[in-house]
């Protein structure tokens, strides 16, 4: 199975501003600010200090992403751990490459 794939299958779960583990990801009405995300295992592993803590700079922060904290960073699949970051983290970079000439009919 694919790194990619490994990712994809994970059990991702939205995590509120008081620590509790709300629901699947993608499910925060708030599209705007949307809730912290984290693979089930990982936030599980967290207190709900630290969740709260993760959850609270994301909602604080007006970027699109924001880094999770010291203690909910998640570890790359190339050296053993998770992906938080998207498939550009474990996809090699590509260029586009063309061939010939395309001709229009």
């Amino acid at each position: 199975m694919g790194e990619l794939q490994k990712w994809l299958d994970q059990d991702w779960v939205r995590i509120g501003t008081d620590g509790s583990i709300k629901g699947p990801c993608g499910t925060s009405k708030n599209k705007k600010r949307p809730d912290r995300c984290l693979p089930r295992t990982k936030a599980e592993s967290l207190t709900k200090e630290q969740r709260a803590a993760t959850a609270k700079k994301k909602k604080k922060s007006k970027k699109k992403v924001v880094s999770n904290t010291k203690a909910a960073k998640v570890k790359n699949m190339r050296t053993g751990g998770l992906v938080a970051r998207g498939c550009g983290a474990i996809m090699p970079a590509r260029k586009k490459v063309t061939t010939g000439s395309v001709s229009r009919v």
